[in-house]
């Protein structure tokens, strides 16, 4: 038996212990609780249902106990599944219950070998048949069973002979005895490991402590009547994902980001500062201020994820939904974090890079990068959900990181040739990685992880908060250049000496007299 560290469950992996049902189509249970669909799809790559691939793993773990692995007469009871889904549920098996396949397959050959000696023998060849006493006479149903050519397997995967006192049809030898001890020797131990766990688990719901731990993940934990109310408002009662095709989830979130963009920019071009006498906190910094009231809306948003009655708006609104998606979770999602580790990450992020950015691009244009940055990184991972991901629709997804990455992008992009040291190092004279170095890391990290299976992080939208960042400064730069070329041309275009009247004019203004009077 497999057992798992609190012996909560016990996997059968020897020949000798399969149950006098035990059935190829029902197979063998491996573990307590089933695979969840998250577990089901990190293991087969084609996203097999939860329901069927439980099943699989199964019939495939009886099978490698009953010795019947290859036996092609029971292939019919998984004809339904792929050889990579046969052959993905058998490397997962092998992995985390260690089964002696080998020795399972050579006892199961024996009992084949004994039921076909057993089944009847004829007198005049020297044959016996097999008297069996008529109150231990088969059933009907039986009958038609034994009637088969034992040669002709059936696809039932039933044992083909309860295991007697030998396994030898020469008579009990030394090697059967001491095997016969060490079965009789594990079963006492079974039921002693058993009874203890009986104990423990009655000493601890007397104590108030009645859960249970799962081969691989916590029961999930009672929540009370009044969080059980809120918590069924707030879920779907879809059954499955509505029916939509992939532009008709896309293209509402696609014209939801370019309006947003477009509001963005907008705010970049156009935003003035409030004079000092007109600032809520004049003796703030204003990069501190702005990224401080982030901060504490990011955080207000994460405390309402904590009030029941909310859950309703905030799964509505603040979480990008592949199945069921909104327009304007795109942009609620930005402020929304469910884990106070995952929020610390962000507003860490945000305040280090943030504050830099803000000092030199002005308000307007940190915020417009800050909010582009989220929603075309929703966007993308919105995309990759639908358009990628074979059961992208059972997935969701929150959080700043989008807009953060973003501007850490942003940051690296604009000094791109500048060199950083960290904490001092490299020492001089060593010249430090330039900006291009950082941005490079990033793109590569996220490159990496974004190839592999089962992670839970959303690298799109960490992609499209990069590219955002980058387009965004790039296109702000590229502005404020072009505003001060035209700005020196009609300078020029005043005529020879404009810019030194100019110049005079404004020197003279600071002495006290009219602009007219130089």
């Amino acid at each position: 038996m497999l057992r798992t560290v609190f012996n909560r469950f016990r996997a059968t992996t020897h020949y000798t212990e399969l149950p006098n049902d035990y059935e190829d189509k029902k197979g063998l249970p491996f573990r307590k609780e089933d695979l969840n669909q998250r577990e089901v799809d990190a293991i087969f790559p084609s996203h097999l249902p939860a329901p069927s691939a439980n099943k699989l793993l199964r019939i495939i773990h009886g099978r490698r106990v009953a010795g019947s692995l290859d036996d092609p007469a029971l292939q019919g009871n998984t004809s339904r599944f792929s050889t990579e889904e046969k052959m993905a549920a058998l490397e997962y098996l092998r992995t985390h219950i260690p089964v002696d396949e080998v020795v399972n397959a050579g006892l199961r050959a024996e009992d084949e070998l004994k039921a076909l000696e057993e089944q009847g023998q004829l007198g005049e060849d020297g044959w016996e048949e097999i008297v069996v006493p008529e109150e231990n006479a088969p059933s009907e149903t039986e009958r038609d069973h034994d009637d088969q050519d034992p040669q002709v397997p059936d696809n039932s995967g039933r044992l083909p002979l309860r295991r007697r006192e030998t396994d030898s049809p020469y008579g009990v030898s030394n090697f059967d005895r001491i095997r016969a001890e060490n079965i009789a020797k594990q079963e006492a131990e079974e039921k002693r490991l058993e009874a203890e766990r009986i104990k423990r688990e009655e000493e601890e719901a007397a104590q108030g402590n009645s859960g249970t731990l799962q081969m691989t993940q916590e029961q999930p934990r009672q929540i009370s009547p009044y969080r059980q109310k809120y918590a069924e408002l707030a879920s779907s009662n879809l059954e499955a994902p509505p029916e939509m095709k992939a532009w008709e989830r896309l293209l509402p979130a696609l014209a939801m980001a370019v309006l947003l963009c477009g509001a963005c920019a907008a705010l970049a071009v156009y935003y003035k500062p409030p004079r000092l006498a007109q600032r809520f906190l004049p003796d703030v910094p204003p990069a501190a201020a702005t990224c401080a009231a982030l901060i504490a809306l990011n955080l207000a948003v994460w405390a309402c994820w904590k009030v029941p009655p909310f859950w309703v708006g905030l799964n509505r609104y603040f979480i990008v939904v592949a199945a069921t998606p909104r327009p304007l979770q795109l942009l609620g999602a930005v402020f929304s974090h469910q884990s106070a580790g995952h929020l610390a990450a962000n507003m860490v992020a945000l305040w280090f890079f943030g504050t830099r950015l803000h000092d030199e691009l002005g308000r307007g244009a940190f915020l417009a990068l800050y909010l582009s940055g989220g929603v075309l990184g929703f966007l993308a991972s919105l995309a990759d959900l639908v358009l990628r991901r074979a059961r992208g629709l059972r997935y969701t997804t929150l959080g700043a990181s989008g807009a953060v990455y973003g501007l850490a992008a942003a940051f690296f992009w604009r000094h791109r040739f500048e060199e950083f040291k960290v904490l001092g190092y490299p020492p001089d004279p060593m010249q430090g990685p330039q900006g291009l170095a950082f941005l490079a890391l990033l793109i590569i990290h996220h490159a990496v992880g974004f190839t592999k299976r089962g992670h839970a992080i959303d690298m799109a939208s960490h992609f499209g908060g990069m590219a955002a960042g980058i387009a965004g400064v790039e296109l702000i730069q590229r502005h404020r250049d072009g505003l001060v070329r035209a700005r020196q041309q009609r300078l020029q275009s005043a005529g020879g000496g404009g810019l030194d009247k100019v110049v005079v004019e404004k020197k003279g203004a600071g002495e006290g007299r009219s602009p007219s009077s130089s």
